[in-house]
């Protein structure tokens, strides 16, 4: 009995350590930081896609980089694939936080991913680093734990409005990727910059990344029946890979259409394959801008394309793209900003490194990253409020023959040039950049529409009843039909129809009444417009706008005009024309000439010297006489003297 009862202690002894020590395991594990000393960083990137491939090759040379420059151990990169599904991100954060304890996650290429994760981040007080660039400024006040690590593209759209400001196309389709970040971010910028510029939005086509090929090309031939020719593509690079080759199928990469696509897509055209390009004719596009001359960038694109095929050596392209570079940047600000005030000497180079590192809060690392001021392979990497410094240069290219052609330079408040050094001459049209090979006729610059194949047409009023026809006159055949609309009203509209940038689809409609019921038509929404010799009275306004008018009205406008640049010392000269001062110098000379002969022959003691001199010196005296007759003459002298001279004269 004894026995059993002290089995019985013995076991319930073990069960009770064996559940001490489990506890204590378990609260090791849900501390952040405790149960290690390894330093572990976070990635949680799309490796389905090829930027996610690029993204984490770069990451993990930006670790070995810089912690073999600062002599300390370098943390382990940890990297989780959500496959572009916000689901699979946020389980992705909670693992990465709750057991492998990393001390911050980078990556999250896509808003919605984005939105989730950080609401992880600032439960767990880890800071999360996105490299979406389609992340709102108003992020930041609600969620103290996201840094956006990406450049915003929103400058783009300036650079896709100053092409279309250079051709002065009025009218533009946009074609975009239908997700909530286009609709609420960039696209609205989109369309600012093409107010800014003069033109505006035909049609705006959402497409959604799993339409189908068929539901596609419907959605385009609406496009193709329509005026405007203009295409403006914003879609990830693969939706718009299939944009480009249902377009070419359909014939919408033929004469007269004008393709323009956005960073999304040019960024990865050097991924595309053969198939690809060959739709993709005479397409311009905006791509981002970094220096490809600088060391810097030679030495890491010689780290990053083994690192590349170490990882992934079945991928056919190991070339370094602008989201490659980003990664670069941003997983190294986050180095920066777990390193500053670390002893770096080789006699600290042991675990006491990491601890310190360790220690480190979620707030401070934030604080650090949004502090951080360095040259980048992407460009300066620093924040201003809060947001990193965007894009100011933008790459101008043209798909030609296999690949495509670097066109010239965009700079933001500058405009276009052929180079981005300092002495770089810009201008606010790209015509200067030379021709561009547009998609079905190399040279020809398109109009930028056409005539429409389904499209109602303006309804223009004309009176019948008018009994000044030289203005308007509608003649009608036996049936009593109108057949012919001619006169001087109907050739000035015909001729300013000349002057638009696009085709304005009309026919003329016989009104007979007056014209105050004519004008009332426009209100009526029975006429678009009217065409006619009418009057503008003040009562007429209410039924609509009216056109400068063409006609004399016999009434007169006197008003003060100022040239901006006048010289003023020669403001004199403005009361009289040219052929009227030329005419009072003749004047004055012939009266020198009179002068000099009376003085001559009449005061023979005077001016003797001048008189027999040499005949420049008479000239010159002459010439003398002259403008003292025009400005030094006063009554009482003038009038005896020329009381002497017609005394002399009649003698």
């Amino acid at each position: 009995m004894a026995r059993k009862k002290l089995a019985s202690c013995c076991f319930k002894l073990l069960l009770l350590t064996s559940l001490m020590a489990w506890s204590t395991v378990l609260s090791q594990d849900s501390s952040p930081g405790k149960h290690s000393e390894e330093l572990r960083i976070g990635g949680i990137l799309d490796l389905t896609t090829h930027i996610g491939k690029e993204e984490r090759a770069a990451m993990q040379v930006a670790i070995e980089d810089f912690f073999s420059d600062v002599d300390l151990n370098s943390p382990t990169l940890l990297v989780k694939d959500s496959r572009g599904d916000p689901t699979r991100a946020v389980s992705s954060a909670k693992k990465l936080i709750k057991r492998k304890h990393v001390a911050a996650i980078v990556g999250l290429r896509t808003w919605p991913e984005t939105f989730f994760v950080a609401e992880v981040g600032n439960k767990s007080k880890v800071p999360i680093i996105s490299l979406s660039n389609e992340v709102p400024s108003w992020t930041d006040s609600n969620r103290p734990f996201l840094v956006n690590a990406a450049r915003s593209q929103f400058a783009q759209m300036k650079a896709v409005a100053a092409i279309i400001s250079s051709w002065k196309w009025r009218k533009v389709n946009v074609i975009y990727e239908d997700i909530n970040s286009a609709v609420s971010g960039i696209i609205p910028y989109l369309i600012s910059a093409l107010q800014d510029a003069g033109s505006e939005i035909s049609e705006l086509l959402p497409l959604i990344p799993t339409l189908s090929d068929h539901s596609l090309s419907k959605s385009l031939r609406d496009l193709k029946n329509g005026q405007c020719r203009v295409q403006i593509v914003h879609a990830s690079a693969p939706l718009a890979a299939k944009i480009f080759r249902n377009a070419k199928r359909i014939g919408m990469m033929e004469k007269e259409f004008v393709w323009i696509t956005t960073v999304d897509t040019m960024n990865l055209i050097d991924t595309f394959d053969a198939s690809i390009i060959s739709s993709m004719q005479g397409v311009l596009g905006v791509k981002s801008y970094y220096s490809r001359s600088t060391m810097q960038f030679k030495n890491f694109r010689f780290r990053f394309n083994s690192k590349f095929r170490e990882l992934y050596h079945h991928e056919p392209y190991h070339e370094p793209c602008v989201y490659a570079l980003q990664a670069y940047d941003a997983m190294r600000a986050v180095s920066l900003a777990l390193t500053d005030g670390v002893p770096s000497s080789k006699s600290f180079r042991n675990s006491t490194n990491n601890s310190h590192m360790l220690s480190i809060s979620g707030e401070k690392i934030v604080s650090r990253i949004s502090a951080s001021n360095f040259e980048g392979l992407a460009g300066a990497f620093n924040f201003q409020k809060g947001i990193l410094s965007h894009e100011r240069i933008f790459r101008i290219i043209n798909v030609v023959g296999r690949s495509y052609r670097e066109i010239g330079y965009w700079t933001e408040k500058l405009g276009f040039s052929e180079s981005t050094g300092a002495g770089s001459k810009y201008n606010k049209s790209m015509r200067l950049l030379g021709s561009v090979f547009w998609p079905g006729a190399p040279w020809s610059v398109p109009r930028g529409w056409a005539l429409p194949t389904s499209e109602e047409p303006l309804k223009i009023g004309v009176p019948v009843s008018n009994s000044h026809k030289e203005f308007v006159e509608v003649v009608y055949d036996q049936l009593g039909r109108g057949v012919v609309v001619k006169g001087f009203s109907i050739n000035v509209f015909d001729a300013t129809l000349k002057f638009l940038p696009y085709y304005l689809p009309h026919i003329f409609v016989p009104f007979n009444g007056t014209y105050d019921s004519l004008v009332e038509q426009v209100k009526l929404q029975n006429f678009d417009a009217v065409v006619a010799d009418t009057a503008i009275v003040a009562k007429r306004f209410q039924s609509g706008d009216f056109s400068q008018p063409y006609a004399d009205p016999g009434l007169q406008m006197l008003i003060t005009a100022r040239t901006k640049n006048i010289n003023r010392a020669w403001v004199f000269t403005k009361p009289f024309s040219t052929s009227m001062w030329i005419t009072i110098g003749v004047i004055n000379i012939y009266n020198g000439l009179v002068v000099w002969l009376i003085e001559r022959n009449y005061e023979p003691d005077r001016h003797a010297e001048i008189r027999r001199g040499s005949l420049m010196n008479q000239i010159g005296y002459m010439l003398y006489s002259a403008f003292k007759t025009l400005f030094s003459l006063n009554g009482r002298n003038f009038s005896d003297q020329i009381t002497a001279n017609i005394e002399f004269l009649t003698c």
